[in-house]
């Protein structure tokens, strides 16, 4: 986009056209030096206030580092944005009250910026996802994951918001003109202190500017609202719903039967997703890989609620023999193999959670089959029972 941007009035009034910041002399990363230098940054709890200073920084230090390490979350995050780009939108319709309807297209923007610190430094920052959504307009977002909020979160939302304008901006005359993009945080864990929205206010010898950043609790979403509202994006991020039982669940059979309860019925709706073409295979997929990759951090102290999760969205579940007998079945025009699928998928769930230590009479309950139908499934594959760890 830098370099080819225009004045839509230029033809009939005669103005210079529009150059991108990127493309004059001072280049980008010096604009936003002298911003630096001239804005102190206030951090107010939920706010940020940008007041004028007139004292310049001394010569700039030039260094290059990660302010963060990345976590298995914010891979998890980025994997899912870049491989299955049409699951955001309907997360920015349930943020931003938007309309869209599936069909857009999703370009992302360059997420590795240099930022001019107030200091000096020069840090490398990488935002989680800086993207455009190309439909009957083109709206510019900033999406930003946080498994927990820390004091530095609006100042870096911030930076990366300024850049991202500075990057895209564009000069006319002697008026530089930047676009602030949209921005949003999705915590995955929250409390009564998470704020549903974060703000911005900038007070400048013009007058004073400010805006709204809404936060979205991945917590807040049941598996009901999750799949009504098409949030799939969000599945991968479901167990951290759970997290503040995982020791009662590792240590009570009873209590991890409902927990995995909850997973077998999530996986049926994803599955059946998937067969409505709500989702294409591929999304199916990568849902299923990344809840399985946060599992085995956020769980990796609680063997038995990682095994039986795993038991449902992972060994046999994943390859899902039911599955391809009903696609048979379904292909065929034949009802025999619809059933049978149904069946396959009810008793390879079934073997999985018997496999997790959950009792026979639960695993029929679950199945909605009888407790000799349950014995007869596993009797079949002549398993042995893994007992609960102490």
């Amino acid at each position: 986009m830098s370099g080819k941007f225009y004045d839509k009035s230029s033809k009939s009034a005669g103005t210079e056209p529009l150059q991108s910041v990127n493309s004059t002399p001072f280049g980008s990363v010096y604009v936003i030096f002298l911003l630096k230098s001239i804005l102190k940054i206030k951090d107010f709890s939920n706010k940020i206030e940008i007041r004028k200073e007139t004292t310049m920084k001394p010569e700039r230090k030039q260094q290059s580092n990660e302010m963060q390490s990345s976590t298995p979350y914010d891979d998890v995050f980025r994997t899912m944005m870049v491989d299955c780009p049409q699951l955001l939108l309907p997360i920015l319709n349930e943020i931003f009250g938007k309309n869209y309807t599936g069909n857009e297209k999703i370009v992302f923007n360059q997420n590795e910026h240099f930022i001019n610190q107030q200091d000096g430094v020069e840090e490398k920052r990488i935002t989680d996802s800086s993207f455009t959504v190309i439909g009957e307009t083109e709206d510019k977002y900033l999406l930003e994951c946080q498994a927990v909020a820390d004091n530095t979160l609006l100042i870096r939302i911030f930076e990366y918001i300024t850049q991202d304008a500075l990057d895209h901006s564009e000069i006319s005359g002697n008026k530089l003109i930047v676009t602030i993009p949209q921005a949003a945080i999705l915590f995955l864990r929250s409390g009564k202190n998470t704020p549903d929205e974060m703000e911005v206010e900038i007070r400048t010898p013009g007058g004073d500017v400010s805006f709204k950043i809404p936060v979205m609790k991945s917590q807040k979403y049941s598996i009901d609202e999750i799949f009504e509202k098409k949030l799939y994006f969000l599945i991968p991020f479901v167990i951290f719903s759970y997290e503040k039982r995982f020791k009662k669940y590792n240590e009570n059979k009873e209590e991890l039967a409902k927990l995995l309860n909850d997973y077998t019925i999530l996986m049926n709706r994803l599955m059946d997703a998937e067969e409505t073409k709500q989702i294409s295979a591929y999304s199916w997929s990568m849902i299923r890989d990344m809840s399985k990759k946060v599992l085995e951090n956020i769980a990796n102290k609680y063997k038995n609620v990682k095994e039986g999760v795993e038991a449902i969205m992972g060994g046999r579940v994943l390859e899902y023999e039911g599955k391809r007998i009903f696609n048979e079945g379904r292909n065929k025009g034949f009802d025999e193999g619809r059933n049978k699928g149904f069946d396959e998928g009810k008793k390879n769930i079934a073997i999985n959670l018997y496999r997790a230590g959950i009792p026979v009479e639960n695993i029929a309950k679950y199945a909605e089959v009888s407790v000799d139908q349950v014995e007869k499934w596993i009797s079949s594959e002549e398993l042995e029972q893994e007992p609960l760890a102490a």
